[in-house]
């Protein structure tokens, strides 16, 4: 199944927002609970969609460490209210092993599991001699949701955004198997619900998120590709239908090898016949709206044809052909291969098959990416490891491998990325060397630097694929890509290009979030440089970009952090900013940016020590990102607002080698050097500073800063009036 974006939580927090901003956000259960009867009160929430999650309903992960343990858990959950025999439970996880042995692990497991689940383990956790159960009622548990819901109440379908248990592949052949029957059976219930939803919707506004919640069940329905054409194409926007029909083929060629049916390139070709104008008028209608979709004239499909049902599943099936893997993705597929430990113990191949998975868990987090289970991976890699025949098995953009070796107390991981596209060119490196008291400390370090590290790197590359690429080709998401290329270095003409490219993409597809968030975070910029003719209303704009970018896609965690930091900056609403900050962090905390834009609310806010933690785990996951120069300039801020002049200077000196033209840094750089500075270099930071934005004040600035604190707007107005910049 893949990602579904639309989960159901609330896409961006209410005004009045209670409570601790970093709580781990739970699916909102009451529009499934609301028919329960009263006396059924869970007390664990218990999520096994996707990467498993285990709460209290005071939002205490209770979740076991251990993957054993998290399997026991969860066939106990999918078995309920029904009780487990131990001696299957024994097979199940041990079945390699002698009866006594298995049964033997089985009771450390029960106690693994009974710590884990700590106070709540004994009032819903039963053994019995022979057997175990959850007592009823006392755990909520997604799957359960999902096979309960009906065409009257389908709300939990939502709740389906990855595989069953996706974290969990490997751990036994006779688990393997039980847990491929109940994905199966999970997906075929909610398929069947799921195309009963879509046949009954007439209105292509509620067709297209029908169609999507089918795809993410099952993403080769030809049928719900066709019905998102139809839904598409019948409001006018030709470019997301052919989006779609590319997408299509993109599928059926990666999971079946196959091309689309014959009914399915017959309804491309009429839309694309009716688009074929569409880049004319974009060039007659000048610089287009963003905020409207673009209407092109000529035939559409009917709505008589947008109301025809999905074909059954028994005639999708497409016409089976050799086929290369083409066509663009959402999200590029990466994989990661288990390290490979030569020579080693038994120990550091453990940790080798763990720091893989690890890894994995973290990237999935990056909404630039689509992960394939590292355990699948390690099933199919030969003792050769061919990288090409890996990813033409996976339809792999991206692979990382890596290697693993023990001196002594010191344990080298040597990591690369490889571009599968350019003939498994290495276009990404790192080695850690570290001492190995806390394996799982050092997984988790490791996991978290590659997954800050990598992303950015990947923007890189795919920023220089998409210039390459001839214009009469690019999609939405290379027009995006190109102007994050343009954005990437502070320079008034590149600002203004990238705002053009990502006016076109989205028109040519507007509910591209990343579009969105990339326009909002580009306005930002422009005022903080101070080259909006109008801040105000870039401002304005910043916010509205960046709030549409989060209903489009609430679980992007850039597109988050992006909109906390447009109330932050030009609406002054520093808690709100805040709980989009953590949200941001929630979903992906090894986000840079989000650590960074947090550092400078917490900033404003007079939380000082907090924001500087908040600012160097921003430079710390990713000290050579490239977007790095605007955590950088908030690491400056953070310094002087501390007092730490010699620190803000430090941070400004090397921030100024990188990005001399970046504003933020100058003006925190200048008033440190006003209160501690050497003469000469405070006129040349004023000078660099009113070159960059020649009308800049001290009450200019000081306006644009939302300082809650008296003393902190007063250090820095008193920094900047030392170092000779006018009131």
């Amino acid at each position: 199944m893949n990602v579904n974006p639309r989960r159901l939580v609330s896409p961006l927090p209410p005004l009045s927002s209670k409570g601790p901003a970093s709580a781990p956000m739970m699916p909102d259960s009451t529009l499934l609970e609301r028919d329960r009867p009263a006396s059924d009160k869970p007390m664990v929430r218990l999520r096994l969609i996707g990467q498993m999650e285990a709460w209290t309903l005071t939002a205490e992960s209770i979740l076991p460490t251990g993957r054993k343990t998290r399997a026991l858990l969860a066939i106990l959950a999918l078995s309920a209210p029904r009780p487990v025999l131990r001696g299957k439970l024994a097979e199940m996880l041990w079945s390699r092993r002698p009866e006594e042995q298995a049964r033997a692990s089985l009771r450390q497991e029960i106690h693994r599991l009974l710590d884990a689940l700590g106070p709540v383990g004994n009032h819903i956790l039963a053994i019995h001699r022979d057997h175990l159960t959850l007592r009823p009622g006392t755990v909520w548990v997604d799957v359960e949701e999902v096979l309960r819901a009906t065409p009257g109440k389908p709300a939990a379908l939502c709740l389906l955004d990855g595989d069953l248990l996706e974290d969990l592949d490997g751990i036994d052949p006779a688990f393997d198997n039980w847990l491929a029957a109940e994905r199966e059976r999970l997906r075929d219930r909610a398929r069947v619900l799921a195309e009963q939803l879509l046949r009954e919707q007439l209105d292509p506004e509620l067709a297209i998120p029908a169609a999507q919640q089918l795809l993410a069940i099952d993403r080769a329905h030809e049928g719900a590709w066709r019905a998102l054409m139809r839904a598409y194409a019948t409001r006018g926007e030709r470019g997301m239908a052919l989006q779609a029909y590319e997408r299509c083929r993109a599928v059926l060629a990666d999971l079946l090898d196959a091309h689309p049916s014959e009914e399915t390139q017959r309804l491309a070709a009429e839309i694309r016949a009716s688009v074929a104008g569409m880049r004319g008028q974009i060039a007659q209608q000048g610089r287009p709206d963003p905020r409207q979709p673009l209407r092109i004239s000529g035939a559409i499909p009917s709505p008589e044809r947008l109301a025809e049902p999905p074909t059954p599943p028994s005639e999708t099936r497409p016409t089976v052909a050799p086929q290369a893997n083409s066509g663009p993705r959402h999200g590029l597929r990466l994989g990661v291969l288990p390290m490979q430990a030569n020579g080693a113990g038994l120990a550091e191949q453990d940790f080798a098959g763990t720091l893989a998975e690890e890894i994995t868990a973290a990237l999935a987090r990056c909404r630039l990416l689509s992960l394939v289970p590292s355990a699948s991976l390690a099933r199919t890699a030969s003792p050769s490891r061919d990288e090409v025949a890996i990813g033409r098995s996976f339809g792999l953009d991206y692979l990382l491998d890596g290697t693993l070796q023990r001196s002594g107390e010191r344990l080298r991981v040597s990591l690369r990325l490889l571009d599968l596209r350019a003939g498994t060119e290495i276009v990404w490196a790192e080695r850690f060397d570290r001492e190995t008291p806390d394996l799982f400390g050092l997984q988790d370090e490791i996991a978290a630097a590659v997954a800050a590290r990598m992303e950015p790197a990947i923007i890189g590359i795919e920023a220089e694929r998409a210039l390459i690429r001839p214009i009469s080709e690019k999609s939405a998401l290379d027009l995006v890509r190109r102007a994050t290329a343009a954005l990437l270095r502070p320079d008034r003409a590149q600002f203004d290009h990238a705002q053009h490219l990502l006016d076109q993409a989205m028109v040519l597809e507007p509910e591209l979030s990343a579009a969105h968030s990339w326009a909002a975070l580009r306005h930002l910029c422009s005022i903080a440089q101070g080259w909006a003719a109008d801040p105000d209303a870039a401002g304005a704009e910043a916010i509205r970009l960046g709030e549409r970018a989060v209903m489009l896609d609430p679980q992007d965690a850039r597109a988050l952090t992006i909109a906390g930091h447009a109330r932050a900056t030009q609406q002054h609403r520093l808690q709100e900013a805040m709980v989009l900050h953590e949200r941001a962090l929630t979903l992906n905390p090894n986000l840079a940016l989000a650590w960074g834009f947090s550092a400078v609310a917490q900033a404003y806010a007079g939380h000082h020590d907090e924001a500087w933690r908040r600012a160097e785990q921003a430079h710390a996951l990713a000290p050579l990102d490239p977007l790095g120069f605007l955590a950088d300039a908030s690491r400056a801020t953070v310094a002087l607002l501390r007092h730490e002049h010699d620190s803000a200077i430090r941070i400004g000196r090397e921030l100024g080698q990188v990005q001399p033209g970046w504003a933020e840094g100058c003006r925190a750089m200048l008033a440190a050097l006003g209160h501690a500075g050497p003469p000469s270099e405070m006129a040349q930071t004023r000078a660099r500073l009113l070159a960059i934005v020649p009308e800049s004040s001290v009450l200019a600035i000081i306006e644009r800063h939302p300082f809650q604190r008296d003393e902190d707007r007063a250090h820095f107005a008193a920094g900047l009036r030392r170092a000779g910049l006018p009131d």
